[in-house]
């Protein structure tokens, strides 16, 4: 059995659940969409989305469906390892470029904007909401810079068979508020 405290391991074993989830349902990220009255996200927000890579679960339908209700979206940006993300205004079918480790992003002259929500990539998940990432740290650095402005909701976006028992959380770990799957809405455990 994997030690709770083993990371890489961990790593493999939910990219593997992950995979295997989207060979199950590519179209789970349609899903999602029909859930976005139970997100509860305010006309005004400007909401975080991300482009999908590889298996992540499609945030792009329920992108579009919060833009048609008046959101304004935008995508993040890495601009160096050790910064937190930055945010630039982003509409859907608008041009993206590609940035660091696979990602897209709007292009250097789109606003930077601050979002109020966004909606997180994950590899794993567990019942109190804290979220096993790619081992970057970048949400981890922005949700922390975000949170110490101000407030900011961060929703993860996962296939239901990315949960996992229990993950390990450090000091620098921030936990999500919530977790949208292809089933539902799951709010943290309190």
């Amino acid at each position: 059995m994997t030690s709770p405290f083993d990371k890489p391991a961990l790593r493999l074993l939910a990219r593997h659940r992950r995979a295997a989830a989207f060979a199950a349902r590519p179209d789970a990220g349609q899903a999602l969409a029909g859930f976005v009255d139970d997100l509860d996200i305010p006309d005004s927000a400007v909401v975080a989305g991300y482009w999908p890579m590889a298996d992540e679960i499609d945030p792009r339908p329920l992108m579009e469906v919060l833009a048609g209700t008046g959101c304004r979206l935008c995508l993040p940006v890495v601009e160096t390892r050790a910064a937190p993300l930055l945010f630039r205004a982003w509409q859907p079918g608008q041009a993206l470029e590609p940035g660091p480790h696979g990602t897209f992003h709007p292009a250097a002259q789109a606003e930077v904007v601050v979002p109020g929500v966004l909606l997180v990539p994950l590899l794993a998940f567990d019942e109190s909401l804290h979220r096993l990432g790619y081992g970057g740290g970048y949400y981890d650095r922005t949700l922390q810079s975000l949170r110490l402005a101000g407030p900011v909701r961060a929703v993860g976006l996962a296939f239901a068979a990315q949960r996992l028992d229990s993950l390990p959380a450090e000091a620098d770990d921030q936990r999500l508020d919530a977790v949208l799957t292809e089933c539902g809405l799951i709010l943290a455990e309190e």
